[in-house]
């Protein structure tokens, strides 16, 4: 009887999260990089957001950082911000609106130090602190 049940249990488990990552909601689906930091920039770190993509990119010649927010459905305009700053500073430079397909781009000279970085879609927000540290 005990064997039963825990096969019975262990379908009733991998059935469950079959489902759930079958139905993982788009929302979270990865957006491509559009290039709107400018040539020599890189991806260099991203975060999914709900309804888009953050991009943290990086340019090896002039040591900048820049960070853009890309949507995934782009349409009516939304709140949404682009945020970059050092992890040792406290004011973020930002491109706060309301913007109908990216935020951004926001550009910090970085070369050798840490950054926070994220962004804002709608009443979704993702920061990401003390990265790239290179």
């Amino acid at each position: 009887m005990r064997t039963s049940l825990r096969r019975w249990l262990a379908l009733g488990v991998a059935l469950t999260l079959a489902t759930v990552l079958a139905n993982a909601s788009p929302a979270l689906a990865s957006v491509p990089y559009n290039g709107v930091c400018g040539d020599g920039y890189n991806v260099n770190n991203s975060a999914a957001i709900t309804g888009g993509t953050i991009y943290l990119t990086y340019n090896n010649t002039n040591g900048r950082n820049c960070v853009v927010v890309i949507r995934a459905d782009p349409g009516a305009a939304m709140t949404m911000d682009a945020v970059l700053k050092h992890s040792d500073a406290t004011s973020w430079r930002r491109d706060p609106g309301e913007w109908t397909t990216y935020a951004g781009p926001v550009y910090l000279e970085a070369a050798g130090r840490c950054v926070d970085w994220g962004g804002v879609i709608g009443d979704a927000w993702v920061v990401r602190n003390g990265t790239n540290c290179g």
